[in-house]
C-alpha cells in the first residue's frame, strides 16, 4: 500500500479528465454573446444615456427573458447528460501484499496486478501475463462487434496498439474467460486517454444558425446606421433641430432592431429541444437544434448504430441440402441429419449460456461471446432445448477456441465418443477428408470454399462445422489430453451477421428524400461494411467502392475531398481516419452530422457540425463530445430529429420575416414623414410596444407551428443561405411599403380630420398592430396560400393575434399606457380604413406568392434580357 500511494502521487489518479464545462455564470454570460443581442445591448445603453428610461427598461426586460430561457434550457440539457453518465465508479480486484483486494479503479498505478473475470470492465491498460479463454469486447475502441481472443504471446513491435492481443485496454469489457494483467498505463497514458486528448484538441465548429444570425445581425447593423444617418442628415437639411432629429434617429434605431427576435428565436429552439426530448433525443445546446435541419451528410458508425450489435445466424449450408435460408424469424425448420448435426455441434462446442423461461422459451438473459450466444439462439429457433441437450450429453473433453488454432472442439458421449468441431472454414477443411453425414457427397474443398466466400461477400461471418465418431472408448477419453481433431467429416457452414436495427432502412430512405446523404464510417471489414450498406441502400451496387483505412493513410487531403464526394462506405478506419473524412466533407461545404457510441468516435463527434452520441450503450467520452444524445441508441430517431430541426428553422425564418416586416414599415413611414414634413408618427416607446408586446405575442406563437407537410421533401439548405432568403426579402419590401403607406394614410387622415397629436399617433400605431395581426398568417408559409395553412392549425397563434389586438385596444384607453406610448383612442371612422389596410397587406403577400409560384422573376428576367438584346441590336 505504501508503494501504491507513492506511485499514485507520481502518476496521479487513474481517471480521464472530463471536458471542462462552463460555470453557471459563464453559461449565463454566454447568452449575451450573439451579435443580435450585442445590438440590443448597445440600444439599451443609448436609450439609458439619453434618459429614455422606459425604452431602456423594455429592452432590458427582453435581454433578461432571452438569457433566462437559454440558460435554463441548456443547463437542463447538461443535467440530462450528467444523469446518463452517473455510473458507479468501477472497482477492480488487485493483488497487493500477496492478497487480492478490491480497490477503486481510480487508485490503480503502474505495476499493479489486476484480475479480470467475465463481465468486468478493464480498469487500465494491462500487459496480460495469464489468460484462460479470455475474450474482450473492444468495440468502443475499434467499432468492431466481434470479441478479441487475448493471449500472453509476444507480438511484433510495429503492430497498432489495438492489434496487440497481449494487451487489455482501459474501458473494454471482458465477454468471457479470465485473465491477469500488469498495469502499464493509467489515465491519459492509456489508449482511451489518448483518444480523449484528441477530442479535447478539436474545436467545435460554428453552427449554421449561428453563422446565419451573425450575417443577419450585420445586415441589421448596416440598416440601423444607414437609416439613422439618412434620417438625421435629411431632417437637419430640411431645417429640423439637431436635438429633435437625434431623438428621431433613436426612434428609427428602435424600429430597425427586431427586439422580439432573440426571445422568439430562443423559444423556437427551446420548443424544438422539448419536442426532440419527447422523441428520445437530448440536445445539449440550443443552436444544435437547427443544425440537424441544415445537415446534408450523416456519417454513421455501423456497429450498434446502423446495426443491432447483436450477431444473428441467417444462413446455413450443408453438402447434401445446399443453401438453407434461415432469416431472423422466430422459428426455423431445419429437419434432416445434416442440419441436426450442425445444430448439435454449435450447441455442444459452445462456451456461452442462455437463461430462458421454459414454458414460453423466451430468452431473458445471456452470457458469453456474442458469436457463441448467436449460435445458441439459432439452436433455440430450430426448436432445440439447449439446456436439455447439454444436460443429457456428457462432455468428455473440450478445447476452447484459440486464435492460433482458429477452431474449437468438444468430445461428447453420444452412444460413443464423438468429436464435434467448429471454426474458420479453411481451417476446418484442412482437418476434413469427407463431407456429408453419410459420406454420400464427394469431398470437394473448392466447392465448400466457394460457398463460404459467397456467404462472406454477403457480409456474413462464416463458421464451418464438422464431426467424427472416435474409435476410443468413452472411458478412455482423457479430459486433460483431448484427442487431436483430424479425419473429420464436414457437416455444414453457418453464416451470421449483425442485422440492421429495425426501422433504419426506412430512416435512410427518409433521409434520402430529404436530400441527406448517409455515409458509413466503420472499423469493420470492407466486405461486411459493403454488404450492410447494400442492405440498407446506402450504396446501390454489389461492387460499390469501399475505401479502407490503409488507403486513407496514403491519400492526401485534396485527394480525400474528391473521394468523399463519391464514396459512401469507409471501412477498417481508425479514429484519425474518421476525423479526416469529416473534415474533408466539411471542406466541400457540407453540413456534417456524425453518429457514434464508442470512444473511437469522440474526435469526429466533436469536430462535426453536430455530433450525435448514443446514450444507452455509448461511452461517457462520446457523450461529452457530442451535441445531441439519443437516449434509445436508435438511428431511427435521427430522421425524426432532422425533421424537428427543419421545423425549427422554418419557424425561426417565419418569425424573422414577420418582425422584419414591422421594421421595414416603421423605417419607410418615419423617413417618408421626414421628407414630407410631417410630425413623427411613432415615438420610440410605441415602436418597442409594437415589436416586443403586441408582435411579441404573435412571434412566440409562430414558434409553436408544427411544420409544413413537405418539410422532409425539400433539399437541405445551403450553408451560405441566410435566415431570410431572397424571396422573403422581396416580400418584406413589398409588405413593408404597404404597411407604411397604410399607416401614413391613417396618420394623414387623422391630421386632416383635426384629431389631436395623440389620436394621430394612435391611428398610425393601431394600423400597424391590426395589420400585423393579419400579416402573421401570411408568415406561416413561404409558398402556400394563407387559405391553405388552416387558421386552426395553430390555436395558440389565433389566441395570440386576438389577444394582441385586444391588448392594444386596452392600451389606447388605459391612461398609464396612453402616457407612455403617447397615443389616444381611435375614432370609429378609422376602423374601416384600418381594415382596408390589413386586407391590402394580405392581398399583396398572396399576390407575391402567386407570382413567385408562376416563375414571375424568371419571366421578368427573360423579358429584360430580350429587351436588352433588341436595344443592343439597334
Amino acid at each position: 500500500p505504501r508503494e501504491a500511494r507513492s506511485r499514485l502521487e507520481v502518476h496521479g489518479a487513474n481517471e480521464l479528465e472530463r471536458e471542462r464545462r462552463q460555470t453557471a455564470w459563464q453559461a449565463l454570460l454566454a447568452q449575451f454573446t450573439s451579435p443580435l443581442i450585442s445590438i440590443l445591448v448597445v440600444a439599451f445603453v443609448v436609450t439609458f444615456l439619453i434618459a429614455e428610461y422606459t425604452d431602456a427598461a423594455v429592452i432590458a426586460a427582453v435581454l433578461a427573458i432571452n438569457a433566462t430561457i437559454g440558460f435554463v434550457q441548456e443547463r437542463r440539457a447538461e443535467q440530462s447528460v450528467d444523469a446518463l453518465m452517473a455510473l458507479a465508479a468501477p472497482r477492480s480486484m488487485v493483488l497487493r501484499d500477496g492478497h487480492l483486494v478490491e480497490v477503486d479503479a481510480a487508485e490503480l498505478v503502474p505495476g499493479d496486478v489486476v484480475e479480470l473475470a467475465s463481465g468486468t470492465r478493464v480498469p487500465a491498460d494491462l500487459r496480460l501475463v495469464r489468460t484462460t479463454t479470455l475474450d474482450i469486447d473492444e468495440s468502443l475502441l475499434t467499432g468492431e462487434s466481434a470479441t478479441v481472443r487475448k493471449s500472453t504471446d509476444p507480438v511484433a513491435a510495429d503492430l497498432l496498439a489495438v492489434d496487440r492481443v497481449n494487451l487489455a485496454f482501459m474501458g473494454t469489457v471482458v465477454s468471457s474467460g479470465r485473465g491477469t494483467g500488469v498495469v502499464v498505463e493509467t489515465a491519459a497514458g492509456t489508449q482511451l486517454g489518448s483518444i480523449a486528448q484528441s477530442i479535447r484538441a478539436q474545436e467545435r465548429p460554428t453552427t449554421p444558425l449561428q453563422a446565419r444570425m451573425t450575417r443577419f445581425a450585420h445586415v441589421v447593423a448596416v440598416a440601423v446606421l444607414g437609416s439613422t444617418a439618412v434620417a438625421f442628415v435629411a431632417g437637419v437639411a430640411l431645417g429640423a433641430p439637431a436635438e429633435e432629429m437625434f431623438l428621431t434617429a433613436v426612434a428609427l434605431a428602435v424600429a430597425v432592431v427586431p427586439e422580439g427576435l432573440p426571445v422568439a428565436l430562443t423559444v423556437a429552439l427551446a420548443l424544438g429541444v422539448r419536442r426532440m426530448a419527447s422523441r428520445r433525443a437530448i440536445i445539449r445546446s440550443l443552436p444544435a437544434v437547427e443544425t440537424l435541419g441544415s445537415t446534408d451528410v450523416i456519417g454513421s458508425d455501423k456497429t450498434g448504430t446502423l446495426t443491432a450489435n447483436r450477431m444473428t445466424v441467417v444462413a446455413v449450408w450443408t453438402p447434401c441440402a445446399g443453401h438453407l435460408a434461415v432469416g431472423d424469424v422466430d422459428v426455423v425448420d431445419l429437419s434432416g441429419p445434416e442440419p441436426t448435426a450442425v445444430v448439435r455441434t454449435v450447441v455442444l462446442s459452445n462456451e456461452a449460456d442462455l437463461a430462458h423461461e421454459t414454458d414460453e422459451d423466451v430468452v431473458v438473459e445471456e452470457h458469453g461471446d456474442p458469436t457463441e450466444v448467436a449460435l445458441l439462439e439459432f439452436a433455440v429457433r430450430t426448436g432445440v432445448d439447449v439446456a436439455a441437450v447439454r444436460r443429457d450429453t456428457a462432455v468428455l473433453a473440450e478445447v476452447p477456441f484459440e486464435s492460433r488454432l482458429r477452431l474449437a472442439y468438444v468430445v461428447v458421449d453420444e452412444d460413443g465418443a464423438v468429436l464435434r468441431a467448429k471454426g474458420a472454414p479453411e481451417r476446418i477443411l484442412e482437418l476434413c477428408d469427407a463431407m456429408g453425414v453419410d459420406h454420400e457427397v464427394v469431398f470437394d474443398p473448392d466447392v465448400v470454399l466457394a460457398e463460404a466466400e459467397r456467404m462472406a461477400a454477403d457480409g456474413l461471418r462464416v463458421l464451418a462445422t464438422a464431426q467424427r465418431r472416435l474409435d476410443t472408448e468413452v472411458d478412455d477419453v482423457d479430459p486433460h489430453a483431448p484427442p487431436r481433431a483430424r479425419g473429420l467429416v464436414l457437416t455444414g457452414l453457418v453464416g451470421m451477421h449483425d442485422p440492421p436495427r429495425r426501422g433504419v432502412l426506412e430512416s435512410i430512405r427518409r433521409c434520402r428524400r430529404a436530400g441527406i446523404r448517409v455515409v458509413m464510417i466503420t472499423g469493420d471489414h470492407a466486405a461486411t461494411a459493403r454488404a450492410i450498406a447494400r442492405e440498407l441502400e446506402i450504396v446501390d451496387a454489389d461492387d460499390a467502392r469501399v475505401v479502407t483505412g490503409v488507403e486513407l493513410e496514403s491519400t492526401d487531403d485534396s485527394a480525400l475531398e474528391a473521394i468523399v464526394a463519391e464514396v459512401d462506405v469507409f471501412a477498417r478506419v481508425a479514429p484519425d481516419h474518421k476525423l479526416r473524412v469529416v473534415r474533408a466533407l466539411q471542406a466541400a461545404g457540407r453540413v456534417v452530422a456524425v453518429t457514434g457510441d464508442g470512444v473511437n468516435d469522440g474526435p469526429a463527434l466533436k469536430a462535426a457540425d453536430i455530433g450525435v452520441a448514443m446514450g444507452r450503450s455509448g461511452t461517457d467520452v462520446a457523450r461529452e463530445a457530442s451535441d445531441m444524445v439519443l437516449t434509445d441508441d436508435d438511428f431511427v430517431s435521427i430522421a425524426a430529429a432532422v425533421e424537428e430541426g427543419r421545423v425549427v428553422f422554418d419557424n425561426v425564418r417565419k418569425v424573422t420575416y414577420f418582425l422584419l416586416s414591422t421594421g421595414a414599415a416603421s423605417i419607410v413611414a418615419i423617413i417618408a414623414s421626414i421628407f414630407a414634413g410631417l410630425p413623427l408618427p411613432y415615438v420610440p416607446a410605441a415602436l418597442l410596444w409594437l415589436n416586443v408586446v403586441t408582435n411579441g405575442l404573435q412571434d412566440v406563437a409562430l414558434a409553436f407551428d408544427q411544420g409544413e407537410p413537405d418539410v422532409l421533401d425539400r433539399p437541405p439548405r445551403r450553408r451560405d443561405e441566410g435566415v431570410v432568403n431572397r424571396v422573403l426579402w422581396e416580400r418584406t419590401a413589398l409588405t413593408g411599403v404597404t404597411l407604411a403607406a397604410g399607416s401614413l394614410w391613417l396618420f394623414v387622415w387623422a391630421i386632416d380630420a383635426g384629431l389631436d397629436a395623440a389620436q394621430q399617433r394612435g391611428a398610425a400605431l393601431t394600423t400597424l398592430v391590426v395589420a400585423m395581426a393579419f400579416h402573421v398568417y401570411n408568415a406561416r408559409s413561404e409558398r402556400r396560400s394563407i387559405v391553405a395553412t388552416h387558421v386552426a392549425g395553430n390555436r395558440f397563434l389565433l389566441v395570440s393575434s386576438l389577444g394582441a389586438v385586444a391588448l392594444h385596444v386596452g392600451a389606447l384607453y388605459w391612461q398609464p399606457t396612453r402616457d407612455v406610448l403617447q397615443v389616444a383612442d381611435v375614432p370609429a371612422a378609422a376602423w374601416l380604413r384600418i381594415g382596408v389596410v390589413a386586407l391590402a397587406v394580405v392581398l399583396v403577400s398572396e399576390g407575391h406568392k402567386w407570382w413567385r409560384s408562376r416563375g414571375g422573376v424568371a419571366r421578368l428576367r427573360d423579358r429584360f434580357v430580350r429587351a436588352a438584346g433588341r436595344l443592343s441590336g439597334r
